[in-house]
């Protein structure tokens, strides 16, 4: 198929094309309206169809036969354990947890906050909050109990589903205890907590409104799917609120069943029956499309890994994942590949491993730079394909769509639009951007089905924060510009360049230099306070496992490498070797705090850093 014609159509004839796509689903009522506006005036898909994410997760599998393929493969090398959940097996423990929630009087149109570690409990919960019409939150399990009570005020959950702990690596994190620290701190008082024990010896103090997860389930029955409009919400999902009000992405459901449906098929290039892996967790983004929904929706099995790429035990457990569950299509973060090769820079571990099921590894979450890619490439031998794509988006904005056809990878670009992303580089006046001239990433309207439909409770603060800079288009935030062939080079976020005498540059394209020397594993570079030049690059590293190179020598080889590749005008004369750089649990690395550090302002360490003490270590370098 070629894939230009197929991405105009979509852009051309959207409401045919998106007609078309959604013929791909079981809808209880096929809509007869595709594209409409709310009451509000935004542009909204399906809004007169009925279905539910949940029969069409599950049910339909089993209504086609599949009930006894594999539905989630649960690999806990934290806990050495290892479960293996048919879609039937899926369907009995969902519907009867279902029930449950009913029983404690949740319906269409609650909402419920799901607080739990990457175990099949967590699945389960979502695909019964979503067989019923309860609008669940998943918050990131371990998330501080401060962080936790800034959305339970927000979203105000009838219900929390929780587990007694988590565990990171080798050590026990206790829930229950944040939880109810959590509600005591919150306005907003939920009716109930309902505790997953999974008997690893957390504390659990008991309080009245307390029900035990396997007493519930064990005493319902089984819950029918309820037909949900399909702009009935499916999710709330907070990108933010480490300070101030978090904001709540909302998702509708018809439009994102669509959407994952296709992507799955096109993007990703997987067919129904085959094994993916999202190596994420079920709080972000990537868990709710590509764990649960897109592979369920999809009829693929999913691998729900409750691990790291390091450290559990080694940095071959994500080989060895893929060679033991015959994996097909991988997805993981740039970051997770970086810590891999850190460890094992000549990837002795990854040949130890049998990958020939492995037909296409994709990388997203934070730009990938060349020497990673390039890194994965000569180990896997596979397409190698970076994509982009945001928690509001909900599915990949710019991909290599190897679904449709597969294109030449250029090192740095996500490569092109995917289908009804109509993606344009502005200048600051709204004029589009000429090829090669570097500009703010921005996505004509209507954006396509599955993307956020509102911010929970908030809808003034959608329109200023994504709808009001660039009128006609959803802003996206990041940085970018296309090249002559159309591929897309996304630079990073808009406040990641800086501002070194009157010269606007960018950090990514520094990061990107600093990151081919070989000695580093990866880096980060940020701009500080120049009392001459206003602002100054400053490059963090980590050296890769052996390295002993002098950090004088290392910053001379990177200071001239920045001069050849982008010239002195990026008065980049400083480096800095770091043994570990400070990063969300998602593994963003946190640039703003960073930059606050050596800027010596005043900052909060948020509750998304994977590792406090990290900061520690970075102010001593900074002050040296």
């Amino acid at each position: 198929m070629d894939y230009h014609a197929f991405y105009r159509r979509s852009i051309e004839q959207p409401e045919d094309f998106w007609r078309e796509q959604a013929q791909s689903l079981d809808w209880y009522q096929f809509p007869n309206t595709i594209l409409s506006r709310d009451e509000s005036g935004y542009y909204q898909w399906f809004a007169d169809g009925t279905l539910n994410l949940s029969y069409l997760c599950i049910d339909k599998q089993l209504a086609d036969g599949y009930g006894d393929q594999l539905a989630v493969i649960y690999d806990s090398p934290v806990t050495s354990t290892k479960e293996y959940i048919t879609y039937r097996q899926l369907h009995d423990e969902v519907a009867r947890l279902a029930a449950g929630l009913q029983g404690l009087g949740l319906q269409a149109g609650d909402t419920a906050i799901i607080y739990m570690p990457m175990i099949p409990q967590a699945i389960y919960a979502m695909l019964a909050c979503a067989r019923i019409g309860v609008i669940h939150s998943v918050v990131f399990g371990g998330f501080a109990p401060h962080e936790l009570a800034i959305r339970i005020d927000d979203c105000r959950p009838k219900v929390i589903l929780t587990a007694s702990n988590g565990i990171e690596i080798e050590r026990i994190i206790p829930y229950k205890p944040y939880v109810d620290q959590a509600i005591t701190e919150a306005a907003h008082q939920p009716e109930h907590v309902v505790i997953y024990d999974r008997t690893q010896g957390a504390p659990m103090p008991h309080q009245d409104r307390d029900v035990d997860y396997q007493t519930l389930v064990d005493a319902a029955d089984h819950a029918a799917p309820v037909p949900l409009a399909a702009t009935h919400p499916l999710y709330i999902l907070y990108t933010s609120g480490t300070t101030g009000t978090p904001k709540g992405i909302v998702r509708d459901s018809g439009g994102h069943a669509v959407a994952l449906k296709f992507s799955m098929k096109y993007v990703y290039g997987v067919e129904e029956g085959d094994t993916y892996w999202a190596a994420s967790d079920v709080g972000w983004v990537v868990g709710h499309s590509y764990i649960v929904y897109g592979p369920l929706l999809n009829r693929n099995t999913t691998i729900l890994f409750e691990g790291k790429p390091i450290k559990t035990p080694d940095a071959s457990t994500f080989w060895r994942v893929i060679s033991e569950h015959q994996v097909k299509v991988m997805f993981t973060a740039p970051t997770a590949i970086r810590a891999i090769k850190k460890e094992a820079p000549q990837g002795l571990l990854l040949r130890q491993f049998d990958l020939s099921c492995l037909k296409y590894q994709f990388l997203a979450g934070e730009r990938c730079d060349v020497a990673t890619l390039q890194w994965l490439e000569e180990q896997l031998k596979v397409p190698v394909i970076d994509h982009w794509w945001q928690t509001e988006s909900g599915w990949p904005m710019l991909a290599n769509m190897v679904g449709v056809e597969l294109q030449k990878v250029k090192p740095g670009s996500a490569t092109l639009p995917v289908c009804g992303f109509d993606i344009q580089i502005l200048q600051e006046n709204g004029v589009q951007a000429a090829a090669d001239e570097e500009g703010y990433v921005a996505v004509k309207l209507p954006l396509p089905p599955g993307t956020l439909m509102n911010l929970w409770g908030n809808p003034q603060r959608f329109r200023d924060g994504y709808l009001k800079r660039f009128p006609g288009y959803y802003f996206s935030g990041d940085g970018g510009y296309r090249d002559t062939d159309g591929y897309i080079f996304i630079t990073g976020r808009v406040d990641d360049i800086i501002n070194v005498a009157g010269h606007r540059l960018s950090t990514a394209e520094m990061e990107e230099v600093v990151a081919s020397h070989p000695a580093v594993a990866e880096c980060a570079v940020f701009g500080i306070y120049c009392e001459l030049k206003g602002q100054k690059p400053l490059g963090l590293v980590v050296l890769k496992a052996g390295e002993d190179i002098e950090p004088a020598q290392l910053e001379k080889e990177i200071v001239q490498d920045i001069r050849n590749t982008i010239g002195a005008v990026a008065s980049f004369r400083e480096v800095r070797v770091v043994k570990r750089l400070p990063k969300t649990r998602s593994g963003k690395i946190l640039r703003k705090l960073l930059r606050q550090i050596a800027n010596k302002e005043e900052y909060k360490v948020p509750s998304t850093i994977d590792d406090v003490e990290i900061i520690e270590e970075i102010e001593t370098v900074m002050r040296t």
